[in-house]
């Protein structure tokens, strides 16, 4: 399996983002990747509509 086709710079903030190690994302099958960013992006929408639910409640 060849590495994935990114960036250094979108790799390491995957890595990050995903709170796994760069060399084992390099190397993650990339139907996987795509999962883990579809979740990570769900979470960071649900995180948005409870700061904007909180952000309406208190005016």
């Amino acid at each position: 399996m060849r590495p994935l086709q990114i960036s250094a710079e979108t790799a390491k903030m995957l890595s990050e983002k995903l709170n796994v190690p760069l060399e084992q994302l390099m190397h993650m099958p990339q139907h996987i990747l795509m999962k883990k960013m579809m979740e990570l992006a769900e979470q960071e929408k649900a995180n948005d509509n409870q700061s904007n639910g909180e952000d309406e409640s208190s005016r």
